[in-house]
């Protein structure tokens, strides 16, 4: 996926965490997305940094609707998303 596009997808889950964000109060969840400070208009920040917020954005995400509709995401795919933020970082760190 190209940089560009990266930063689309980004967008949109940031605009998918607003509106769930406007149904239940949210912000504690969003405490590790924020301390990345990145964002999509960071635009001169690598594809990994967008990568890893987007994983991030993702796995806040589905923890948010699991806990709201009563397990209607099954717990191996937010442990999946979990571990691909953790792999995520640690390419970070790498590079």
């Amino acid at each position: 996926m190209y940089k560009d596009e990266m930063i689309q997808l980004h967008q949109f889950l940031v605009y998918v965490l607003k509106y769930l964000e406007e149904e239940t109060q949210i912000t504690n969840d969003c405490s590790e997305y924020i301390s990345l400070k990145i964002s999509p208009h960071h635009i001169h920040k690598t594809k990994a940094e967008h990568k890893h917020a987007i994983f991030v954005l993702c796995k806040i995400i589905s923890q948010v609707i699991a806990d709201k509709e009563d397990n209607s995401i099954p717990e191996n795919v937010r442990n999946s998303l979990a571990d691909l933020v953790t792999r995520s970082e640690k390419e970070l760190k790498a590079a």
